[in-house]
């Protein structure tokens, strides 16, 4: 249990109306920051600008017909209407913290409440776009099991609010007392990490994508233009291209400037972004498996990428780019007790007949803790699942397997992922897909339960 931090912000709330003897108090609602309203204003505009570009020419015969007067009217009233709307959804949306569930009102026409179980938030972040990162406003992200991610925010709060809350929904989730819960504060964050920007930007360059998608569109370009000699078709063709190209490696650079990894009691905490800010949490637990991503032109400087797939979520960067020994010891702090395999197990030589040259870079290794899985010969991808994570295992052969005497074992893990260990001796896959299940069930007897800062 950590200590309250007395320079952590605390919420300021309004004091809650004596309760009756025996009955618990109704929980304070609040609203949202004033400036949300500027980000809803915009449904009607939006409407209007949508059927402009349903039907481009009624809606130009509409202007040109109109008088000008008519037309700033129009134009006003469009403006006043997106403002009341901005305004009224704002009046209605109002949120409160329970003893067990977050609370959230909206809708101006059609109601709607939706109730957050404390205990089934696997992660709260705050984002900060640029807009918001100007206007010093902040966007809580709630990641709820089995819940729609878009509906599960709340957008805006001031930055000091929002940080409160989610230090507040932490501890709640953790088992603290509500009374309790907004003077424990923000847990305390240790730096383990922080990503370079010379580093990123050479890891961006020796990722091979952006380039690949370069002289693809020089070499669409070239041919577009000998073969039309048109500007439009070579633009049209390669602009696309080329904005791919931008997009992984300006964007990339732009998305994950600053990184920074820090470990807190409520997990390893990711600060990262050079115009829209992210303020992200892995929770402890949650990691189904750990992916250590291996470029070709990174390997004669070990550096590797680390990814996670955590219950629930969509897939996450836990580090952009490291060094391998120091990515080891982090992915050692995300698994406790999970070492990473130093060597894996090949296919047979006959498994060059299935998979020609690619089967080399095939490979698996089981030990106390975790399965490991490899493939990829240009990019290497080596996957770790911890026994207790795994849900099933399959043992799959296709008629070529049959006649070469291989067979694939496939781990299935919490979220929804598929982890092959494939073209192994017929026997040896046997051996393995039965020793994985009891693997995984002394694991999941053994696991400790999920919990916040524990």
């Amino acid at each position: 249990m950590t200590t309250p931090d007395p320079t952590a912000p605390e919420l300021a709330r309004p004091p809650a109306p004596p309760a009756a003897a025996g009955a618990a108090a109704e929980p304070v609602e609040r609203r949202l920051h004033p400036v949300t309203p500027l980000r809803r204003a915009w449904a009607p505009i939006a409407a209007v600008a949508g059927w402009a570009v349903h039907d481009p020419d009624g809606a130009r015969d509409r202007m040109t017909s109109l008088d000008l007067r008519y037309l700033l009217a129009g134009i006003a009233a469009l403006l006043l209407t997106g403002a009341l709307y901005g305004v009224l959804s704002w009046w209605y949306t109002r949120f409160a913290v329970t003893d067990t569930e977050l609370r959230i009102r909206t809708g101006l026409l059609f109601k709607r409440t939706a109730h957050i179980r404390l205990d089934r938030i696997q992660a709260v972040d705050v984002a900060q776009p640029l807009l918001a990162r100007v206007l010093g406003v902040s966007k809580l992200k709630l990641d709820v099991v089995g819940a729609d991610k878009e509906k599960d925010e709340l957008a805006f709060l001031s930055a000091e609010e929002a940080r409160a809350l989610r230090a507040e929904l932490l501890a709640r989730a953790a088992g603290f007392a509500p009374e309790s819960a907004p003077a424990v504060g923000e847990a305390p964050a240790r730096e383990l990490v922080r990503v370079a920007p010379r580093q990123l930007v050479v890891a961006v360059l020796l990722s091979g994508g952006p380039w690949i998608a370069l002289v693809c569109a020089v070499v669409l370009a070239v041919f577009l233009w000998n073969v039309t000699h048109s500007p439009w078709a070579v633009l049209g063709a390669g602009l696309p291209v080329l904005g791919i190209a931008l997009n992984g490696s300006a964007g990339r650079f732009l998305k994950e400037y600053d990184w920074t990894l820090s470990e807190s009691p409520d997990g390893l905490r990711i600060d990262y972004g050079l115009l829209d800010r992210m303020h992200e949490t892995v929770p402890p637990g949650r990691v189904q498996t750990v992916r250590i991503e291996e470029p070709l032109l990174w390997r004669r400087r070990d550096w590797v990428r680390v990814e996670l797939d955590v219950a629930g979520s969509s897939d996450s960067v836990l580090l952009p780019v490291a060094p391998r020994a120091l990515a080891v010891e982090v992915i050692a702090r995300i698994l406790p007790g999970v070492t990473v395999p130093a060597s894996l197990s090949r296919p047979p030589q006959r498994a060059r007949w299935c998979v020609p040259l690619w089967w080399r870079g095939y490979g698996f290794a089981a030990t106390g803790t975790v399965f490991a899985t490899r493939h990829g010969l240009l990019r290497r991808s080596l996957s770790l699942v911890p026994h207790a994570k795994v849900q099933s295992v399959r043992f799959t052969q296709g008629p070529w397997q049959r006649r070469l005497g291989l067979a694939d074992v496939h781990v299935e893990t919490g979220a929804n992922k598929s982890l092959p260990t494939r073209l192994r001796d017929v026997e040896e896959a046997r051996a393995l897909w039965a020793a994985q299940v009891e693997r995984s069930r002394t694991g999941r007897r053994t696991a400790t339960p999920d919990r916040w800062m524990t």
